[in-house]
């Protein structure tokens, strides 16, 4: 399998369903817009992306499988899989609000091959396979070089799931706010990952995310030089309940701190 050649054909699709996402959004139906659970919404759009994402990708890669965010396919035996989020940031994009972006992954049964991201909004494409560098619009990306917690700009992402996730997030953001250099709330995980790869952001935290919101971000922050884990540091973290990403230079002591809240969370 050629993975730069892939990558290439995956990057255009992913342009191809943002354009889309953005040629809705100027006249976006709110009153068409499904919850899932209680404040996960669901729209009319999320749905059109996913067919045509899942379309142009059954075309380049027949034999895969799919694992989409709005229902597509399921973990199987097959050897290969997208992992596919048609638009990261729903409630973003609903309220008129940044960011928000198209995932797309391929996966075999031991790892992430290839992942594209695109960002509508600032129309930045990231990207990167298991065998290349990690790119933003054609041009190398690298994670930063800040190890000091203090001058660290962290996100935090606050799932729908909050009866779960209070306890753990109010003992988190107490313990950092105001020793950090920053925390921020943005609502799209695979975008805010990129822009730790991208050196924007030292880490980002967040639980009871699925797969899709992290399979492309996955590989493309590996490839520029960060980390992903679990709160305990287990890096095999794609079904994980937990997701701790960065830049690697603050996760050793970032982790002592999520290790010490971790047993707030409510596990199912």
């Amino acid at each position: 399998m050629d993975l730069d050649l892939l990558t290439e054909k995956v990057k255009k699709v992913a342009r191809e369903a943002g354009a889309f996402l953005k040629k809705e959004s100027l006249s976006f139906d709110r009153s068409r817009v499904e919850q899932k659970a209680a404040h996960d919404y669901v729209s009319y759009v999320d749905k059109a992306s996913e067919k045509l994402i899942v379309e142009r990708l059954r075309q380049l890669l027949p034999q895969a499988g799919f694992i989409a965010e709005e229902g597509t396919g399921s973990l199987d035996e097959q050897e290969y899989c997208w992992v596919v989020d048609p638009l990261d940031g729903t409630s973003n994009y609903i309220h008129g609000h940044a960011p928000y972006c198209v995932s797309i992954a391929l996966r075999d049964r031991h790892e992430v091959l290839l992942g594209v991201v695109y960002e509508c909004g600032r129309d930045e494409l990231f990207w990167a396979n298991k065998n290349s560098k990690a790119y933003l619009n054609g041009r190398e990306i690298h994670v930063s070089d800040q190890g000091v917690l203090d001058q660290s700009f962290i996100e935090l992402g606050f799932p729908y799931d909050a009866e779960r996730y209070r306890a753990f997030a109010v003992r988190l953001v107490d313990d950092l706010y105001g020793h950090v250099g920053g925390l921020r709330l943005m609502g799209a995980a695979a975008a805010e990952t990129c822009y730790i790869a991208a050196g924007r952001f030292e880490a980002r935290i967040e639980a009871f995310i699925g797969p899709w919101d992290i399979a492309a971000a996955s590989v493309i922050l590996k490839q520029a030089g960060g980390m992903m884990t679990d709160f305990c540091g287990n890096p095999d973290c794609f079904d994980a309940v937990e997701v701790f990403a960065s830049n690697g230079k603050v996760h050793d002591a970032l982790l002592q701190k999520l290790r010490l809240h971790e047993k707030l969370l409510v596990k199912k």
